[in-house]
């Protein structure tokens, strides 16, 4: 474990080196009042991951990133124009710590430090993502990205202690007229066009409005599939009157897929052998659909109540409608004749709603001759979901028959009633949370707090729940704790507890539900701000543990002379047991490296085991480097820029039983580099030309979970050309 932090502590040494540089801004203006409403290059923003002088993501107290006791990511807009980043997705792929690997050709599945996330925000506010992620958001609602890694419980409620992804919109702040626009083309027959537009409404500024829309249509490398759709945003920015702000907006995104590949290519053959089939090659039907709407809604007001102390409240409301018609193909085919794959047909629809509203309160107060920070609040979330099929006549289903000559042209079944299927339910929560940073000395802070949690889910009645029940878990208290210590104006020590609790449905030997899963991060590290504030390095060591992790109740039961079963039921009884530890290492740069040089890197190192002592999450690489850059020239070369990005993942410890042998082997992909390019020039004071490049190697790899024993490839090379005009 030592052994494995040190060049952590190395990273560190070397970045105090620099530490005659000056301090960062303390008291930069808020990042969302910097904005112009375009896009323009202020130097201000214009570093990745700096320029964003405080952040609440974590603890809802406004802090500098070097303030905060865990490991933040910020993803700038400046970022994510240059990477060409069309969805949220897109952006994490190049983020320290986090693996993004497809479940399908439809579905992404996110993790860090060995646990999914399932925690996201939007402005702030924690949702539940779906089955169709909040990653597939298109980022032309965004301004940035925000994530916070290790257990997010203060502010988020249940959820992994993995991390929290925070999408921050757009506002509406210029007082004159600005925008940008943009058309792109690109392999696969792509296209795409953009529009952001900020005005003011009225003559003083005093209200504002901001639109931002965009219309693609695209084919893939994998046969049969192609997809379009659009996204529409809106938000208007008022101040009513002395101290009063408001914010009210509204999104609506369609993404229509054709031809989907929803299973994964067989990894073996019947005889055991390793197939190698083409990045083209589908598993899909010509009649797939998988369509998706996303639509959102927000209203915030902030009144200023003097000697700094405000008032937020919030209204938001999100749903996304999925609409897929799919069919599912599994086995090991025979190498010579195709045969031996089966297949079904299904046609879910699931149309999730989720509301949160939050009442805030923050402000400083003096205490024994120092100046402190508080912040409370009040939460509420609530989610309605559920899933419905329609499943096919089975007379109507054919069978796959050669699967070395499967072109997708499968005939569409006779489809039967739509009935529940699952997840149909109601899940509550509402919490009081408080955090307060003291000013212990001039170079100690201490952050103390705490959420009381209320959880409340009713499940109803369905196929895979045949019957109704509700869990209630009151009272449940997730507290916070983090101490930074300044060395001085530039490099600071911290150390954090942060905590996060998850709700399961096993029960024990007596009929009880399971107390919530509990995810404890324990964190230390250093944070520097270096360059006057334009480069922030940082280096951390974790340890994760979650506990009251369900497993079989193996002991015998006197009465019966078996295992335990819960009462009135057959279902085998739980209890609940240490479970997972992940512990590991993360080291990061971002910033201004040298004048006019941006750079955002990141190297995470982790091994995750259950009790037993096996691999968890064994699908996702143990070892990951992330890295973001651009450079603009000067002088004769002025208004060009080259940049790029570039991961590499190592093997993860995925292992399977071979189908003929039944020998373990390892099935993971083998580790590698994936390296992109871009070059940018300034045709007018107006006008820029961008070109990406993505793959450039053309690397073929596998970019998948491999839950369900085979694998989806990653992209081959592919490039973007980008004309954009602002004014």
């Amino acid at each position: 474990m030592v052994r494995s932090f040190l060049p952590a502590f190395r990273f560190a040494l070397l970045a105090a080196t620099f530490l005659s540089a000056p301090a960062f801004a303390q008291d930069g203006e808020d990042a969302s009042k910097q904005e112009a409403g375009s896009e323009a290059k202020d130097d201000t923003i214009v570093v990745y991951g700096s320029g964003i002088d405080r952040n609440n993501a974590a603890t809802g107290l406004d802090l500098t990133p070097r303030e905060t006791p865990q490991s933040l990511t910020i993803i700038t807009r400046e970022q994510i124009d240059d990477q060409a980043a069309s969805t949220i997705a897109d952006v994490l792929e190049y983020t320290t710590g986090l693996s993004v690997k497809r479940v399908d050709r439809g579905r992404n599945l996110l993790s860090a430090r060995g646990f999914d996330i399932t925690n996201f925000q939007l402005d702030g506010l924690p949702f539940a993502t779906g089955n169709i992620g909040l990653e597939e958001s298109s980022t032309v609602i965004y301004d940035r990205v925000e994530v916070v890694r290790g257990s997010v419980g203060l502010l988020q409620g249940a959820g992994e202690p993995s991390a929290s992804i925070n999408m921050v919109r757009r506002q509406a702040n210029a007082r004159e007229l600005t925008g940008t626009m943009t058309l792109e083309a690109g392999s696969w027959d792509h296209f795409s066009a953009t529009a952001d537009i900020s005005t003011p409404l009225t003559s003083d500024g005093s209200i504002r409005a901001r639109f931002a829309a965009e219309v693609y249509r695209q084919d893939a490398f994998v046969d049969l599939e192609s997809s379009k759709g659009f996204t529409l945003y809106g938000v208007i920015g008022a101040d009513l009157g002395p101290g009063t702000r408001l914010r009210a907006g509204a999104s609506y995104q369609r993404d229509e897929r054709k031809g989907v590949m929803w299973a994964q290519l067989p990894y073996w053959y019947a005889d055991g052998s390793v197939a190698n089939w083409s990045r083209s090659r589908t598993t899909g039907a010509k009649w797939n659909e998988w369509d998706t709407v996303e639509k959102s809604a927000f209203l915030t007001i902030e009144q200023d109540l003097g000697e700094s102390w405000q008032l937020k409240g919030d209204v938001s409301y999100f749903t996304q409608n999925e609409d897929s018609k799919l069919i599912w193909l599994w086995g090991n085919p025979d190498q010579a004749t195709g045969l031996g794959m089966d297949v079904w047909p299904y046609w879910y629809l699931a149309k999730p709603k989720q509301w949160n509203l939050n009442l805030q309160l923050k402000g400083s107060y003096s205490l024994f001759g120092r100046q402190h920070e508080l912040v409370v609040g009040a939460m509420y979330n609530h989610l309605k979901n559920g899933w419905t099929n329609r499943d096919p006549d089975p007379a109507s289903v054919a069978p796959v028959g050669n699967f070395n000559d499967w072109d997708g042209s499968y005939p569409e079944p006779v489809w039967g009633e739509r009935y529940r299927m699952s997840d149909f339910g109601t899940t509550k929560q509402s919490a009081i949370y408080g955090v307060t940073r003291f000013q212990l000395l001039d170079s100690l802070k201490l952050i103390v707090g705490g959420r009381l949690s209320n959880w409340i889910r009713d499940e109803e009645l369905a196929l895979y729940t045949p019957e109704a029940y509700k869990i209630k878990k009151k009272k449940v208290f997730t507290p916070y704790a983090g101490l930074i210590f300044d060395f001085n104006d530039s490099l600071s020590a911290y150390a954090s507890y942060t905590s996060i609790f998850n709700p399961q449905t096993a029960r024990d030997r007596n009929g009880r539900y399971l107390d919530p899963l509990e995810g404890n991060n324990y964190e230390a590290g250093l944070k520097a701000d270096l360059m006057g504030g334009k480069l922030r390095v940082s280096a951390a060591i974790f340890r994760i543990e979650q506990n009251n992790f369900g497993v079989p109740d193996t002991e015998i039961d006197p009465d019966t002379g078996l295992p335990y079963v819960v009462p009135g039921t057959t279902d085998i009884a739980f209890r609940p047991a240490d479970g997972t530890v992940s512990k590991g290492y993360e080291l990061e740069t971002q910033g201004e490296l040298l004048p006019g040089w941006d750079l955002s890197m990141g190297w995470s190192h982790f091994k995750a085991k259950d009790a037993d002592g096996i691999d968890v999450q064994a699908h996702q690489p143990r070892k990951v480097f992330r890295m973001a850059t651009k450079y603009e020239f000067s002088g004769a070369l002025d208004g060009f820029s080259v940049g790029g990005s570039a991961r590499w993942e190592s093997r993860p410890p995925q292992t399977a039983a071979n189908p003929a042998t039944g020998e373990t082997e390892r099935v993971g992909q083998k580790a590698y580099w994936l390296v992109n390019l871009m070059a940018a020039y300034d045709l007018s004071d107006r006008v820029s030309l961008q070109a990406n490049v993505n793959n450039i190697f053309d690397k073929t790899y596998y970019n998948t979970n491999s839950w369900f024993g085979g694998y989806i490839y990653g992209e081959p090379r592919n490039f973007r050309m980008t004309l954009s005009y602002g004014f």
